[in-house]
């Protein structure tokens, strides 16, 4: 959810209390080829000004429609549409399908407080799921221990006839290295849905020109990852093969939440790397944490089949850790 969701509800929040009035649609279920995916939103304001996504156009005017009659009469309403296969084609899916769509006005609905809450919390990247039952229309923000399995899915979803909104920090990568393997790997992190960083105090290495669209960090990496704000959903990967580059990133990755640490150089490598951690005070606990040599043992051997290998263990600790 946390992809789709941009700042739909600080909109949402900044139109109710500039006095437009705002409603907020989200995707809570779908069936078949949906165009856009459960958690998706739409924020409506009393003057008709829309922000965000439910179908990528195919119900967006009815979604309207009812976001603009739930302001006037207070009442928060659960709908149900069906994408046909033209209007599938039309936003590039390959069929049609269905999709429930929650639509709640702000206040009369949607409690102010509540929402001031999840705004506070999101902007804070503290992870937070929102509740609502659409039965009884009871709402509620709680803490990420409330629903483990479903902020380690990053899926929001129905739990009986409450829907469980998960609002995750951004996942992020912090790379160091401006080396081949980087070249290939940013992009397809960004693919993923990370929002990566280069690290290299090396301007020649990091440049804009062989990392375009990229964050350029030429720092010292220990004083760049300590700028950076390693959190739980931040993942760390260690490129340059010298020590006192990796070394320090190694250091600081260690001493956090990160839920990944990869570093790339051979078992020999590794094992050197490892003694100077020993030297260094690190527990055997804390130096198991490295995936190294860095990435799944597909066979690789390109730049570009290590960084493919690299996403892959990432996803995998990601999501069965």
């Amino acid at each position: 959810m946390t992809n789709d969701l941009n700042d739909i509800p600080s909109i949402a929040l900044e139109w109710h209390r500039g006095g437009k009035g705002a409603a907020l649609a989200t995707v809570v279920e779908t069936w078949g080829s949906a165009p856009r995916p459960v958690g998706s939103q739409l924020a409506v304001s009393g003057q008709g000004d829309i922000m965000g996504s439910v179908s990528g156009g195919c119900v967006e005017g009815a979604v309207v429609v009812e976001a603009l009659e739930a302001l006037e009469d207070g009442a928060s309403r659960l709908l149900e549409y069906g994408v046909s296969n033209d209007e599938a084609f039309d936003v590039g899916l390959a069929c049609g399908g269905t999709i429930r769509v929650l639509v709640e006005p702000i206040g009369a609905g949607f409690p102010e407080d509540m929402l001031a809450e999840l705004v506070a919390t999101r902007a804070a990247s503290t992870p937070v799921a929102y509740t609502v039952d659409t039965t009884t229309w009871e709402r509620g923000v709680h803490a990420s221990e409330m629903f483990p399995d479903r902020f380690k899915s990053d899926k929001s979803g129905f739990e009986g006839a409450t829907f469980v909104a998960i609002h995750n920090p951004p996942l992020r990568l912090a790379v160091v290295g401006g080396v081949h393997i980087a070249q290939s790997l940013l992009p397809m992190a960004r693919a993923a849905g990370f929002a990566p960083v280069l690290i290299d105090p090396r301007e020649a290495f990091a440049s804009a020109a062989r990392f375009p669209d990229t964050a350029l960090v030429h720092d010292w990496p220990d004083a760049a990852l300590d700028a950076f704000g390693i959190d739980a959903r931040t993942a760390i990967v260690t490129l340059t093969h010298d020590p006192k580059l990796d070394d320090p990133a190694i250091h600081k990755a260690l001493a956090s939440e990160c839920f990944y640490l990869g570093c790339l150089g051979s078992k020999r490598t590794h094992a050197k790397r490892v003694a100077r951690l020993n030297e260094a005070g690190f527990t055997p606990a804390q130096i198991g944490r490295i995936h190294a040599p860095v990435g799944l043992d597909i066979g690789g051997n390109t730049p570009a089949e290590i960084a493919i290998s690299i996403i892959a263990q990432i996803t995998q600790v990601l999501r069965k850790s």
